[in-house]
């Protein structure tokens, strides 16, 4: 199977695009109170994205500037269930993206996933996805594209994810499905059935550690995973 050498010229067109967005927010009076730059980890004590395990344990920090409705940024996994005398760090994703979310419900971007251990600057190395979303009141639905093919990131090139989302107060319930490298045999399944909820774990008056939980159902694999997470 022939590969598409897009990527690289991919990396620059959005690098472009979001820094000529960013450029001119920031030089927009009205919106310089508006702009944050955020920093964060999450602990998790197995990584499952859209239905499938990447790994055990994992502990997954984020940097991110805001300004209005435009947020770029930086996101990774660090799977801790490795071994430096087996010669293995744990599974490792950095990620950048950059999206907007408009004020009626709708957000667009685009995600560029990388796995260390391939080189970076390879354009064999990144997917590129391009990524859409809709919430209204207590249903959310959302789109994902991968445009390239990147054997060293794993995409088969035109990869499809669909998921619905549905609030139901103390819980939510989503359903996602997808093609490519979200299936087993590439062809489109549902992948992904899940109930999620979160609560606050009060330490002090003043400060509070975010708990999150998931069960989550793979009909596609016929996997299960009971998966909790916290927030700092």
């Amino acid at each position: 199977m022939k590969i598409i050498q897009k990527p690289l010229r991919l990396i620059k067109i959005a690098l472009i695009a979001i820094f000529g967005v960013s450029l001119s927010l920031t030089l927009q009076p009205e919106t310089a109170t508006a702009q944050e730059i955020d920093t964060g980890v999450d602990l998790y004590s197995t990584y499952v994205f859209r239905g499938v395990a990447f790994s055990g344990p994992a502990i997954q920090p984020y940097v991110e500037f805001s300004a209005g409705g435009f947020a770029i940024g930086a996101w990774g996994s660090q799977g801790i269930d490795g071994s430096a005398a087996d010669g293995y760090m744990g599974f490792q994703e950095m990620d950048l993206y950059a999206a907007y979310e408009f004020d009626f419900g709708l957000s667009l971007g685009i995600t560029d996933y990388y796995y260390p251990g391939s080189e970076y600057f390879d354009g064999d190395s990144h997917a590129f996805e391009l990524n859409a979303g809709f919430e209204i009141e207590n249903f959310s639905l959302s789109g994902n594209y991968i445009l390239n093919e990147a054997e060293g990131a794993g995409s088969s090139g035109s990869d499809l994810y669909f998921e619905a989302g549905l609030s139901l107060g103390a819980a939510d319930l989503f359903l996602g499905a997808g093609d490519g490298w979200h299936s087993s045999d590439g062809e489109f399944a549902l992948v992904n059935v899940g109930l999620s909820t979160s609560k606050e774990i009060t330490i002090t008056d003043t400060f509070s550690i975010p708990l999150s939980g998931a069960v989550i159902l793979n009909p596609d694999t016929e996997q299960f995973y009971v998966v909790v997470g916290v927030s700092f």
